[in-house]
């Protein structure tokens, strides 16, 4: 087998995903298209080289349907030999791409491929898609169906987190992304989004909050106790019934911000590296997708992560780094009991809480902040992982080169 090496990686600013949010009048192609000119720029890329784009986006209808990974690269002005493929496996669909535009290099039936994602949250609201999971009343309730909020405060009830474990850990996030932004951490990665003018529009994540504090959580109520109350929290208890009451304790502050963003990343073999005079950053390791229980949800990372270091044969102490997606501060935290990781290993850059979750892209987004924070640090092996509706897990090492 090829190894498949990490030859670039960039994204946009995440702006606010509502219709006052700075990328809001970008298009979903035009999320893309200024980051497929920088692949193709910063290369000096030949893109009738590339053997196909893959790219997760979660809500494929409206703007993101019709297979956006094709278009966005014919919109881009690439070879039109070129294809693309649209992946969704929900909020793990953009590190999926990754994974899988990996995969095809290491099984040597292609020497180069683009891995990313895109989701633009103002113009395609989340959910929009619908489907039986979210609509079935039959189906949830065979299924344990209950929403992810609910799902997130119990897990906080179950690992004993209170309302200040939870709303710590959000102060902390954005205070790492507000010291990542002052000391130009992203720099290397960031594209800036512009408007037809050539104004930029948005360099710079725009959810973090210098001044968040404990303080000023306190005065928030928690988002989830409704759906609770109108009978999700019975199904909760009907599979844990050790859970004599739900404990709500997550809400906007401490949970992760919705909003519009896209990354791509350029993974090829030694080979076509050599031909193209590219440099490679850092190597696939191991990869790994599993399946955990549904109601709870949002447990995947901690059995997704020990399997990608069994693959690997590496234990989780060898990690130098770990980038795990803020979808409520309390899958983090559960991360961290659960393996007994030095806190200060993870999302030393701050996470989606601070700087906001755009579902598709989101998991390319965290794979490219840990090549540049393995790069920043000269550290060697760093794990990303995500929580994945349905129940489900996926984690990816990487080896800075």
């Amino acid at each position: 087998m090829s190894h498949a090496f990490i030859y670039d990686a960039v994204r946009t600013a995440r702006g606010k995903g509502k219709k006052g949010g700075k990328a809001h009048e970008v298009k979903p192609t035009d999320l893309l298209k200024p980051l497929y000119q920088a692949l193709e720029q910063r290369n000096k890329l030949d893109t009738q080289k590339v053997a196909d784009v893959l790219l997760g986006c979660v809500t494929q209808v409206q703007e993101q349907g019709a297979n956006i990974a094709r278009v966005s690269a014919l919109a881009a002005g690439w070879n039109q030999d070129v294809p693309g493929m649209t992946i969704n496996r929900f909020c793990a669909s953009g590190l999926e791409a990754c994974n899988s535009a990996a995969m095809k290099v290491m099984s040597g039936q292609d020497s180069l491929v683009v891995g990313g994602g895109v989701e633009s949250m103002s113009r395609c609201a989340m959910g929009a898609d619908g489907g039986a999971w979210y609509l079935d009343p039959i189906l949830n309730n065979d299924l344990g169906f209950i929403p992810q909020g609910v799902s997130a405060d119990l897990v906080a009830t179950l690992e004993g987190f209170t309302r200040e474990d939870v709303d710590n850990f959000a102060v902390q996030s954005h205070k790492k992304a507000v010291m990542a932004w002052e000391e130009k951490r992203f720099q290397k990665s960031i594209v800036p989004l512009k408007s037809m003018m050539g104004e930029v529009l948005l360099a710079q994540d725009e959810l973090i909050r210098p001044d968040a504090s404990l303080e000023g959580l306190k005065g928030l109520n928690p988002s989830f106790q409704k759906p609770g109350d109108y009978g999700f929290d019975t199904t909760a208890r009907r599979k844990y019934p050790m859970v004599e009451r739900v404990q709500h304790v997550h809400h906007a502050g401490n949970s992760s911000g919705i909003v519009d963003g896209a990354a791509l990343m350029l993974i090829g073999n030694e080979k076509i590296g050599k031909e193209l005079n590219l440099t490679p950053r850092a190597r696939f390791v191991a990869t790994a997708v599993i399946g955990s229980e549904p109601t709870i949800m949002l447990t995947g990372p901690t059995p997704s992560a020990q399997l990608a270091c069994k693959k690997a044969g590496l234990k989780i102490s060898d990690i130098d780094l770990f980038e795990v997606n803020e979808a409520f501060a309390a899958v983090v935290l559960k991360f961290i009991k659960d393996l007994d990781i030095d806190k200060n290993k993870v999302n030393v850059n701050g996470g989606a809480i601070a700087m906001g979750h755009p579902l598709g892209a989101t998991g390319a987004v965290i794979l490219n902040t840990l090549v540049d924070e393995l790069e920043r640090t000269k550290k060697r092996y760093g794990l990303a992982t995500l929580c994945v509706g349905a129940g489900m897990g996926i984690a990816t090492i990487i080896e800075r080169l």
